[in-house]
């Protein structure tokens, strides 16, 4: 691994974690879960006055803010040597959030508060998304606080020995609701106390295992949102008389209309990752991954695979037309049903019904319907393109029925894959995993980039944990039994210190 040079000696001792502070690591964790910030009503306010307490005991100073009764989020910040941002450039931000969504206990094996060690893992919602991101960012400020003490310096005040640009922690409310009472108020009432070189965020450098190969996706760039309510009108009448006009039925037929995949639109962050990984799959993958390419691409020799048809990254390059039929069918012979479906999500955008509401009784024709869909949009694509792309699902034959109204919307976000840190972050992976392999990743879900695009914060997706064999991370989220293996958070914890320190050092 490679050495944090330049680091002073009190850096530079700290590593691995010893047992002692994996147990640290864990109880941090499992406090955490115990806290109950469930958005809504999210009560972070809880999780941000515990996380006060336990950087205060390091010495450190943190600020919590709470905007909104209950919705509170905690900044705190360290400080690189005697230059106002330290003379090794701009800060570097871990971010993070504290709420979680709700959990049904019904359906889980342990208390999903109750923050159980079991088995090797720690159970409880948040475990993955993303309070064990919270606890591994605490301890690194923990880390950098005690290097402090050690040189007899104060954490709060002077320059953490070794540390060229200032480290902040900021830990906000209401990300599961988009954000806006927490990085989202921040960003428009603090902005300064997030400006930075760059953002370390969840939902990337998590290992998932395909074809034998550890992959450690890192999320580069991210989907907009698009929320649309859809107003379906027919005519009242009594049900002992069907009718055409049944705004019921009108609306089953609209649902029936948007939930058809739409068309396949590559983008660059895609054609990096294939190039990525292309070396590592296996000979029938990028058959067919090619294949699906073909007609737009054409047929090319691809030396490094000697399958004789275009290479995926190729593929990408040319931006052909793929037929969705044929690309979603081979990802269902290469891929087993999450990270197809995942996979499918990052190459369009995509609509999901999630309230569908009509009538009043059994015995009366409705009237008016009400839908609403949750769309996520490519780089690129507008709300108002979204707007478009529903109508043209819908139809002509029913526009004169439907109203579209638009909710809500975010734009997607990109950072960029030049920037030194994404190069770091790779190294960082093959330094502590050398047969893993880092690749950039596009995330169909949204996160509180979004916010920090807006100050111009890049923003990278790196909550490092090696998941054993049969967890999956995209099958924990929001799950049932979400849990976080002991294992993967000694793995997570050096490599996000070693982020960190080599950025910064």
């Amino acid at each position: 691994m490679e050495a944090n040079r330049g680091l002073g000696a009190e850096l530079d001792a700290l590593g691995e974690p010893s047992d002692s502070e994996l147990s640290e690591l864990v109880e941090l964790l499992r406090s955490l879960i115990r806290i109950r910030s469930v958005n809504p009503p999210g009560d972070e306010i809880l999780a941000a006055r515990f996380l006060e307490q336990v950087l205060a005991a390091e010495g450190l100073r943190p600020t919590v803010v709470e905007p909104f009764p209950g919705r509170g989020s905690i900044v705190c910040r360290v400080h690189g040597d005697d230059a106002p941002n330290g003379e090794g450039g701009d800060p570097l931000l871990l971010l993070s959030h504290t709420d979680v969504v709700p959990a049904d206990p019904s359906g889980w094996s342990h208390d999903p508060f109750g923050g159980d060690m079991a088995d090797g893992y720690v159970w409880g919602r948040g475990a993955v998304d993303m309070k064990a991101m919270v606890a591994m960012e605490v301890q690194v400020m923990r880390r950098l606080a005690r290097a402090a003490r050690a040189a007899g310096r104060d954490p709060a005040a002077d320059p953490i020995p070794g540390l060229r640009r200032d480290v902040i922690f900021c830990s906000t409310a209401d990300e599961e609701n988009g954000g806006a009472n927490g990085a989202g108020w921040l960003v428009d009432n603090h902005p300064d106390w997030l400006r930075a070189a760059a953002a370390l965020n969840e939902a990337g450098g998590v290992s998932m295992t395909y074809g034998g190969v550890r992959f450690y996706p890192i999320q580069v760039a991210e989907k907009g949102y698009a929320v649309y309510r859809i107003g379906v009108h027919g005519r009242w009448g009594h049900a002992s008389i069907p009718t055409p006009d049944n705004a019921a039925v009108r609306a089953a037929e609209v649902v029936t209309r948007l939930a058809i995949p739409g068309p396949i639109r590559y983008t660059p962050e895609l054609g990096a990752s294939l190039a990525r990984a292309l070396p590592h799959l296996t000979a029938r993958a990028v058959s067919l991954l090619a294949d699906v390419g073909a007609t737009g691409a054409g047929q090319r020799s691809n030396g490094a695979t000697g399958t004789g048809r275009a290479a995926p990254a190729e593929v990408a390059a040319a931006a052909p037309p793929i037929d969705p039929a044929r690309f979603d069918a081979a990802l269902r012979e290469l891929c087993d049903p999450t990270l197809g479906l995942t996979l499918s999500a990052t190459v369009r955008d995509t609509v999901s019904v999630g309230i569908l509401q009509a009538g009043l009784r059994y015995n009366v024709i409705p009237g008016i319907a009400e839908i609403e869909v949750d769309c996520r949009t490519l780089p690129g694509t507008t709300e108002s393109d979204m707007e478009a792309e529903l109508r043209r699902r819908i139809g002509d034959d029913l526009a004169p029925f439907i109203d579209v109204e638009p909710l809500q919307h975010g734009a997607a976000v990109r950072a960029p894959l030049d920037h030194p840190l994404y190069g770091l972050l790779e190294r960082v992976v093959r330094d502590h995993d050398p047969q893993g392999v880092p690749l950039p990743f596009l995330a169909p879900f949204a996160t509180d980039a979004k916010h920090l695009a807006r100050i111009g914060v890049p923003t990278y997706g790196f909550s490092p944990l090696r998941m054993s064999g049969g967890d999956a991370f995209l099958e924990l989220m929001h799950a049932d039994d979400e849990r976080v293996g002991v294992e993967a958070l000694r793995f997570g914890l050096p490599a996000l210190w070693d982020a960190v320190t080599r950025f910064c050092g």
